[in-house]
C-alpha cells in the first residue's frame, strides 16, 4: 500500500512515496519555488508556484519509485503554517500569499494584541499569544492596506488549506495548523469569531472561513483532472494534512507523549505531543493543537539556517568549509557572540529587533569565529525555547533532529551539549513529507473499516539512525552553559529581555 506525502515549505516542496507495508520511503522529489522579500519584513510567494513545485516533486518522486502511480491510495499534504492565502467567489487567489517569516504586519499584531489585553489577556482568551507572523495580523494588513482585496474576499486558506483545496476543489481546515492562525481557540478547538468581527464587523472574514475536519477524517478524491497532472490514482484519498510542525512531529515518530523533535531548518521549532492542552504563561510557547487529535506545544524561532545560510554566502564558503571553520572554532567563538535577528525574532519576542555582533577584537575576528558565533546565536535561541518547554512538564530524555542542519554532525554535537540531552536524527529526514504520507495511510484505513492506529504506522515506518546520535559531553555542557549565559546577559543589556 502506496501514499503519496507532500511538504510545502519556504524554499521549496517537496514529495515522498512511501510504502506502509514494508515502512519504507520508495521514492523522493523536491522542487524549488521563489520569495519575494522587502526590507520592511514583506515575505511572500505565488501559491501558483507551491501548485507547479508540488507537480514536480510528485512526479519526481513517483519516477524515483518506478510507480506509474495507479497504486497510490492517498495523499497527506503539510504546509508552512500561518501563511494567508485569500480567494475570491470563483476560487482565484487574490494576492501573494503572506507567510509565517513576513514581519510586515507586526503594528497590526501589536494592535489586535493590546485589543486583546496584552500577552496575558491574549493567552488566556487563546491559550496563546498571538505573534508577528501568525494569520490574524495579516487580515488586518489586509484590509488597511489593501481594502479592494479584502472586499473580494470569498475564503480564507492556510497554504496546506489552499493545496488541498487545489487537489480537491474542497476549502476545510483541521484543528493542528488552524490553531496558529491567531484566530482560534486553542483549548476550545473553535474559531474566536468575536476576534475576527473586530477586525471586520461586517462579518465577512467569519463567512469565509474554512469548515474544521478532525485529523482522520479526509478532504475528499482529487479532481480528475488533477490526478491526470500528478500521474496518480483519481480515486486516491485526500486526508486532512495539517502544518509542518504538526506533520513533523508525526515524520518523526512524535505522535504521543514521551518525545521532543526538534528541526534546524529555515526557521528552528521544537515541539512535543500532549494529549491534553499544556498552557504556558510564557508568551513564546504556542499550545497548539496537533494533527492526530491531541495538542503539540511549540516554540519557534525565526532565524536558523537562512541566517548561518547568509553568513555562509558573506564569506564565500561551500557547506564543507563552513562546518570545517565552525569546527575550529573553540565554545564561545573566543568571545565573539552574534545576536542573529536578521528576521527579527519571535523566541525571545523582538520582532523588529536586527541583527548585532559582540566582543570583536583584533585578535577574535576570524571567519572561524563568525562561522561559530551564528551557530551558536541561532541555537542559544534555541535551548531558550527548550528551558520554556521543559517548565512546562514537556519529558524531552531525547531529541529527534530533523532540517537541514541536523546533517551536520558538527551541528548536532553542538546542540547535544548545549541542551544536556542526547540527539538523534530519522533515517528519512523529509519528517513533514513523510508524517502526510503517515497520516493519508491512516486516514485512508479508517475510512476502509480497518483501522490502524498512527502510533503502529509510525513505529513501522519511522526509524532512528543510531549513526547520528550524540552524547552530551559533561565539559562541553559547562563550557557552552557559561557561553549561553553570556547570551542571556547580552539579550538584558540589548532589549531588556529577562
Amino acid at each position: 500500500m502506496k501514499f503519496l506525502g507532500i511538504d510545502c515549505g519556504t524554499q521549496g516542496t517537496k514529495a515522498v512515496i512511501l510504502d506502509v507495508e514494508r515502512g519504507v520511503v520508495l521514492g523522493e522529489g523536491n522542487a524549488p519555488h521563489p520569495l519575494t522579500e522587502g526590507a520592511n519584513g514583506r515575505r511572500e510567494q505565488n501559491p501558483a508556484d507551491w501548485v507547479r513545485a508540488l507537480v514536480a516533486a510528485t512526479r519526481a518522486a513517483l519516477a524515483q519509485a518506478g510507480s506509474d502511480g495507479q497504486d497510490i491510495l492517498g495523499v497527506g499534504v503539510s504546509g508552512q503554517q500561518h501563511g494567508l492565502v485569500l480567494l475570491d467567489d470563483s476560487g482565484k487567489v487574490l494576492r501573494p500569499a503572506k507567510l509565517w517569516c513576513d514581519t510586515e504586519s507586526t503594528p497590526e499584531n501589536q494592535r489586535l494584541l493590546e485589543h486583546l489585553g496584552g500577552a496575558a489577556g491574549s493567552i488566556e482568551r487563546l491559550g496563546l499569544a498571538i505573534a508577528p507572523g501568525y494569520t490574524v495580523s495579516k487580515l488586518l494588513w489586509t484590509k488597511e492596506q489593501h481594502p479592494e482585496v479584502f472586499d473580494q474576499i470569498a475564503q480564507v486558506l492556510l497554504p496546506h488549506d489552499y493545496l488541498n483545496f487545489w487537489l480537491t476543489g474542497r476549502a476545510v481546515a483541521e484543528y493542528g495548523d488552524a490553531s496558529g492562525t491567531g484566530y482560534f481557540n486553542v483549548r476550545t478547538r473553535q474559531y474566536d469569531l468575536e476576534l475576527l468581527r473586530h477586525i471586520d464587523p461586517s462579518g465577512r472574514l467569519e463567512r469565509a472561513l474554512p469548515a474544521l475536519i478532525e485529523a482522520d477524517q479526509p478532504v475528499g478524491r482529487l479532481r480528475p483532472e488533477v490526478a491526470s497532472q500528478l500521474g496518480i490514482n483519481p480515486q486516491a484519498l485526500v486526508s486532512s494534512g495539517g502544518g509542518d510542525n504538526m506533520m513533523g512531529a508525526l515524520g518523526t515518530g512524535n505522535s504521543r507523549a514521551g518525545q521532543i523533535t526538534l528541526s534546524l531548518g529555515t526557521s528552528g521549532t521544537l515541539y512535543g505531543y500532549s494529549d491534553e492542552p499544556r498552557i504556558s504563561e510564557h508568551p513564546a510557547v504556542a499550545g497548539f493543537c496537533s494533527s492526530n487529535g491531541g495538542w503539540l506545544p511549540l516554540i519557534c524561532t525565526m532565524n536558523l539556517t537562512n541566517a548561518s545560510g547568509q553568513i555562509r554566502e558573506l564569506l564565500g564558503l561551500d557547506l564543507a568549509d563552513f562546518t570545517r571553520l565552525v569546527a575550529e572554532s573553540p565554545i564561545g567563538a573566543e568571545g565573539v557572540l552574534m545576536l542573529p535577528f536578521l528576521n527579527g525574532e519571535r523566541v525571545p519576542a523582538l520582532p523588529t529587533a536586527t541583527a548585532s555582533l559582540h566582543g570583536l577584537t583584533a585578535t577574535n575576528l576570524t571567519r572561524a569565529n563568525l562561522c561559530r558565533a551564528v551557530v551558536e546565536g541561532v541555537s542559544f535561541a534555541l535551548r531558550y525555547g527548550f528551558d520554556l518547554l521543559r517548565d512546562l512538564g514537556m519529558p524531552g530524555d531525547t531529541l529527534r533532529l530533523i532540517g537541514g542542519g541536523a546533517r551536520s554532525p558538527v551541528w548536532r554535537q553542538l546542540i547535544a551539549d548545549l541542551m544536556n540531552t542526547p540527539v538523534v536524527c530519522p533515517v528519512h529526514g523529509e519528517a513533514a513529507a513523510l508524517g502526510g504520507a503517515l497520516q493519508a495511510a491512516w486516514c485512508w484505513s479508517r475510512e476502509q473499516d480497518r483501522p490502524e492506529s498512527l502510533d503502529s504506522l509510525t513505529e513501522r515506518c519511522v526509524h532512528l539512525d543510531p549513526a547520528s546520535r550524540a552524547e552530551p559531553d559533561p565539559a562541553r555542557v559547562a563550557e557552552y552553559e557559561a557561553a549561553y549565559q553570556r547570551y542571556r546577559q547580552q539579550l538584558r543589556e540589548s532589549y531588556g529581555v529577562a
